[in-house]
């Protein structure tokens, strides 16, 4: 089994241009999920939606193409992909000939799939949309709708998780609310380097306390762990200490090394949100 200390992270690295699927380095989801609980079925659906600005392949004359990518990733999946791994992947394609951007697509989506699959049992396909430079004006850039927490004047002295913050007040009547926070801010596993997102939070239940809740938010500043990890790990403690009825937890993190990744995560079954950035992206 793979383990982060194992991947590319914190280490030098060659830059390989020509086509090497086996660059991508797939990390089992199970660990960091019994870490919060979730021993055998999520309580949560969603994906990992990633972009990435900088893919690039050689056309049969040799003459550079150039596309954007958005990925979705099925939380179901058996594996996360570290990220730098994923670059180094996507880079491997600098150098390369393909026939036309069908065939790119093809191989990205056949190479994601068989790494966030393996060790398990393939129950849906990884989404892949390339989309050429005529469309990169279609492109828009959106803020997370809600009401924000940034408003509110807390004191925050809590610099690790600290769920214990985190309380609903049963005595009230239930309330459908979307709350967005633009201070999301945890760090890589590995490496340390500092990772930047907002997070909407979107609940039916008891009344949530947003001071405690932003509060919380800003207790993931020193956290190491990665994107998908740390969503997870928002939602159960949500989940766990507020009990609400319905509970959908979104962050879009700033991209590093031309790739984002916005993990999604829900109570209840819908549509996957719109993959559109937001500015610090």
């Amino acid at each position: 089994m793979n383990t982060p200390e194992q991947s590319p992270l914190g280490k030098a690295s060659s830059y390989i241009d020509q086509y090497d699927a086996s660059l991508l380095f797939p990390i089992a989801r199970a660990g960091k999920r019994a870490e919060i609980g979730v021993l055998t079925d999520a309580p949560f659906f969603g994906a990992d939606m990633w972009t990435a600005y900088e893919l690039s392949w050689l056309n049969l004359r040799g003459k550079p193409q150039i596309a954007l990518v958005h990925f979705t990733v099925p939380c179901e999946s058996v594996n996360i992909i570290e990220s730098k791994s994923f670059k180094l992947y996507l880079n491997s394609f600098n150098q390369t000939r393909f026939a036309d951007a069908a065939e790119v697509l093809a191989r990205l989506r056949a190479d994601v799939n068989a790494a966030v699959w393996r060790g398990g049992v393939l129950q849906s396909s990884v989404g892949v949309k390339l989309i050429a430079p005529e469309w990169f004006d279609r492109e828009p850039i959106y803020e997370l709708d809600g009401l924000s927490l940034d408003r509110l004047d807390v004191e925050c002295t809590r610099y690790t998780p600290a769920p214990d913050l985190l309380w609903a007040a049963a005595d009230q009547m239930p309330v459908s609310e979307v709350l967005v926070s633009n201070l999301l801010k945890s760090n890589c596993l590995v490496t340390g380097q500092p990772d930047w997102g907002s997070v909407q939070i979107s609940y039916t239940g008891f009344p949530i306390d947003q001071e405690g809740l932003l509060q919380y938010l800003v207790s993931f500043r020193q956290h190491n762990e990665f994107h998908e990890q740390c969503v997870e790990r928002i939602f159960m403690d949500i989940w766990t200490r507020c009990k609400p009825l319905k509970l959908t937890v979104f962050a879009r993190y700033t991209r590093r090394g031309g790739v984002d990744i916005n993990p999604f995560r829900t109570s209840h079954p819908q549509a996957l949100p719109a993959n559109t950035r937001i500015a610090r992206q």
